[in-house]
């Protein structure tokens, strides 16, 4: 399997760091704050329909279709903020590396590349460089940000895109674990999400 090329030095350079899941808690204001609210744990994920360019499943992917057969991992990555997001690249590899393990917990990762619809494609590719995501990883597209706007997170700041975030989808839409972070590191790892499933 052909790994992402950046991916390597990408991972020896990023620091994951392993949380519980969000609870729903007062709010301070923040964005995160809000965002953490609406995807606190026991809350139904909005469902909506983006886009494939790479991995199992093709064409427009439905997210009540996919959870229909069982849970599903929504990984939101940065996109292209004018640059690939090397946190961004350790993270999917780290899900690349454990895919068989969550095939074998009947899982779908669904991995969400958001950003303006202008050339967002072509930023998907070059992120992507070729690599063949293996079952039962999924490479959507969020042209426009309707999906990291609909779940609240979209980092609207300067050479940002979205709140990297981790959220984890029982059989029955509600959301058992949900892992947002206001900087680019402080994600969630393939291991840690494995045992919130």
């Amino acid at each position: 399997m052909k790994m992402i090329p950046h991916l390597a030095l990408a991972a020896v350079a990023l620091s994951l760091t392993v949380s519980h899941s969000v609870s729903a808690q007062t709010t301070t204001g923040t964005p995160v704050d809000a965002a953490k609210k609406q995807l606190a744990v026991g809350q139904t994920a909005k469902d909506f329909q983006l886009p494939s360019v790479g991995g199992e499943l093709s064409g427009n992917v439905k997210l009540s279709e996919v959870n229909a057969d069982g849970p599903v991992v929504l990984v939101v990555l940065r996109g292209f903020p004018g640059y690939q997001c090397p946190a961004c690249s350790a993270q999917v590899g780290d899900f690349i590396k454990l895919a068989d393990k969550f095939a074998a917990k009947n899982a779908r990762v669904l991995m969400v590349y958001p950003g303006p619809a202008s050339q967002l494609g072509s930023h998907a590719d070059d992120f992507l460089k070729g690599t063949k995501l293996p079952k039962p990883l999924t490479f959507l597209l969020d042209p426009g940000f309707q999906f990291t706007n609909a779940y609240g997170l979209r980092w609207d700041a300067p050479r940002e895109t979205a709140y990297p975030s981790t959220i984890v989808l029982d059989a029955s839409g509600k959301i058992t674990y949900a892992k947002i972070s206001a900087t680019h590191g402080g994600r969630a790892n393939a291991a840690e999400v494995l045992k919130a499933l």
